[in-house]
């Protein structure tokens, strides 16, 4: 049986690589790349869908269509959205996957952020702390993801941001950051606060044991019913 070729690219996208390698984010209209690359409008339109699909450009109407900086997000989010309507366990599956890229890359992570990284984290906890003892109570949801993105995000590494962010776009789709009592969140800020002040102090091995348990605690959490749908 012969083999298919994955890295084959359809000629749109090729033209879309080699254009990336310059400064100029604005491409040619449609006609004009037709002709360029030899095939008709119709096919054009459909790899230019695909391209669009996997967020690599933009299309709007008065700046007509834009070469977008890439991000290995959008791709990934169509996938997770199919994989979660045809079965929702994926979710777990895909939780377990987040949790290993975040331990395996937890001390090249860490030792990249700089002062002005630390406060922000600190300034995180304190303000999901004052969110949990107002009152009304609020679910500090945003700066919970605020907080395990901003760890990584001096890697600058869009495969792994991407596992990440899309992580947290599911979490919010399967409805985890609405469904919570308090003593849970408590103790997950409590967590968060020993993860960043270990950072802060250079104990990355406490700081990496805070995650583990932090880690298990949200994987005993009783999940709500998925409604299936993921948007």
């Amino acid at each position: 049986m012969k083999r298919t070729n994955l890295l084959h690219l359809s000629p749109f996208l090729e033209f879309l690589a080699e254009r990336s390698k310059g400064e100029d984010d604005r491409l040619p209209p449609l006609n004009e790349i037709s002709k360029e690359l030899g095939i008709s409008i119709a096919s054009l339109r459909e790899q230019l869908e695909v391209a669009r699909v996997m967020g690599l450009v933009e299309i709007k109407p008065k700046t007509g269509l834009r070469r977008l900086p890439y991000s290995f997000l959008p791709g990934l989010l169509n996938n997770l959205a199919y994989a979660l309507r045809i079965d929702v366990d994926h979710f777990s599956e895909y939780s377990d996957l987040r949790n290993h890229i975040e331990t395996s890359y937890w001390y090249q992570a860490v030792t990249l952020l700089q002062p002005e990284d630390h406060d922000q984290l600190r300034g995180l906890v304190a303000l999901a702390k004052r969110k949990l003892q107002g009152n009304p109570i609020q679910i500090p949801h945003l700066e919970h993801r605020e907080l395990h993105l901003s760890i990584y995000r001096r890697l600058n590494n869009p495969f792994v941001s991407g596992i990440l962010e899309a992580y947290w776009d599911m979490y919010e789709a399967e409805g985890l950051s609405l469904y919570a009592d308090l003593d849970y969140l408590k103790s997950v800020w409590e967590y968060h606060d020993h993860m960043v002040e270990e950072i802060c102090s250079g104990d990355f091995q406490k700081g990496y044991q805070a995650l583990i348990d932090h880690m298990d605690l949200i994987a005993h959490r009783t999940i709500p019913a998925s409604s299936g749908k993921f948007e």
